[in-house]
């Protein structure tokens, strides 16, 4: 017979992505707590079980078998009960309030800490008569019981449900409802770290961007935003999952436009060699929204790793290009000797000379005068990159002057001091030019007047 509860059910659970186990464990938690506001007493453990086809309702008292306490035991339990008692008709009488129980409870503790033998008072075992149920007691029930069993025992319900238990058995579905879907989702999605994923740009919240992944909002954070680009509530646009955390407000995603694992998973989505690892990537160093070194290699001889990254008219790269918004992808060929690959590291520039330092991971460049500017890359970038991308230390070092350059700092004001030079040396040449172009324009005119003085003179 179907109550109708068992269709809600399922429509609940094709609606949130529950199962249907832990809805019906949602209502049997329900159910209990219902019990407990309108017919139980503290010292119940009170279990449901809620029976979809029929609607029935039957209540246990569940309890564990233990050990048999001692006479001490059941001395210092009896005194507990005692004294809990009393502080209760000293609340009630406003003789003591709680926040004043709370410090008296701290300073004992402290001094109990303090005091000697302390520890075997905390050894003394605990016995939660709600939960647990002594061994002798239990035999009372049944003689087959032992230590480790669960006594279920039935509890009668009296009646009708009152008014205040329905509504807390309504708050407690609301609740755990919500928690299990808060679990469904957080257990979903922490599955995908380190996925791209593909949402939508919801709101700004201050510098954070909230992006919509259909089931829940992510986070982008500044220090994961690409500072070139500039979005737009309503873009639709792929995101690196990081992180999934868990909070009191449910999960908490966490996803990137800025991570080097971008590159990496839309080399392996657009790219089918590298997805099933004939080719493999070996480096990534990223400058998000600028440029992006990325190192790959092959065993396969017959497989040209560079030419397959970039696809037939560069049409594989230009897709993963087009979606990080134009950034500049250099791919370059992985070699295990550090000379060759510092050399390819730093293409397009020309090296004429390595000098390694394997002790500390470091390398001095010596390139041609003309292939400085070209080296260093704007701003020191592709050799900032490239020492990234090889995790050597680079130096750069000039082969007609052997000036070092060792910082990146210096690398680019040495870059910065070269254009200006050069700027300089460009208008001091369109300054002569304009000059010999001024001379030239001067000694026309000059012979042109001469030219009309002869004419005026014959006549």
């Amino acid at each position: 017979m179907d109550t109708g509860i068992k269709t809600a059910i399922k429509q609940i659970c094709a609606e949130k992505g529950l199962s249907e186990e832990s809805v019906l464990e949602t209502i049997n938690s329900a159910v209990a707590a219902a019990y407990r506001k309108d017919f139980g007493d503290k010292t119940q453990n009170v279990e449901a079980e809620f029976d979809l086809d029929t609607g029935n309702i039957k209540v246990f008292d569940v309890k564990e078998v233990v050990e048999d306490l001692t006479p001490e035991e059941l001395e210092a339990l009896e005194k507990l009960k005692a004294e809990r008692e009393a502080i209760r008709e000293a609340i009630e009488k406003g003789e003591i309030t709680p926040e004043e129980l709370r410090k008296k409870r701290e300073e004992e503790e402290a001094a109990k800490t303090e005091k000697e033998g302390a520890d075997e008072e905390d050894e003394m075992r605990k016995f939660n008569p709600r939960s647990e149920i002594q061994e002798c007691d239990a035999k009372k029930i049944k003689k087959s019981y032992k230590v480790g069993d669960i006594v279920k025992t039935a509890l009668e319900i009296p009646g009708d449900f009152g008014r205040m238990a329905a509504q807390t058995a309504k708050q407690v579905i609301i609740q755990k409802l919500r928690e299990a879907e808060r679990n469904v989702v957080y257990q979903e999605f922490k599955d995908k770290e380190g996925e791209i994923l593909i949402g939508m740009v919801q709101k700004f919240e201050g510098r954070n961007i909230i992006i919509d992944l259909s089931r829940v909002n992510a986070i982008l954070p500044p220090n994961e935003q690409v500072r070139t680009e500039r979005l737009k509530i309503g873009d639709r646009i792929k995101v690196y999952l990081i992180s999934v955390s868990l909070n009191t407000k449910g999960p908490e995603l966490i996803v990137s436009r800025a991570h080097p694992e971008i590159v990496k998973v839309l080399f392996a989505q657009e790219i089918p060699e590298i997805a099933n690892g004939v080719i493999e990537i070996k480096g990534i160093a990223r400058e998000a929204g600028s440029r992006t070194k990325v190192a790959v290699h092959t065993d396969d001889d017959s497989i040209d790793p560079i030419g397959s990254c970039i696809g037939q008219r560069g049409a594989r790269i230009q897709t993963i290009i087009n979606e990080l918004g134009g950034e500049k992808i250099d791919i370059i060929e992985y070699d295990d000797d550090p000379k060759k690959l510092i050399t390819n590291a730093l293409l397009p520039a020309k090296i004429s000379k390595i000098e390694l330092n394997e002790k500390e991971k470091t390398a001095i460049v010596i390139v041609p005068n003309e292939q400085l500017s070209l080296t260093i890359g704007k701003a020191g970038q592709n050799v900032r990159l490239a020492s990234k991308l090889t995790g050597w230390t680079l130096s750069i070092k000039e082969q007609e002057s052997g000036e070092e350059i060792k910082a990146e700092e210096e690398i680019a004001e040495k870059d910065e001091r070269r254009k200006e030079k050069d700027k300089s040396k460009n208008e001091n040449e369109k300054t002569s030019e304009k000059k010999a172009n001024d001379k030239k324009t001067d000694k026309s005119e000059e012979s042109s007047g001469k030219k009309e003085t002869k004419k005026t003179s014959k006549k």
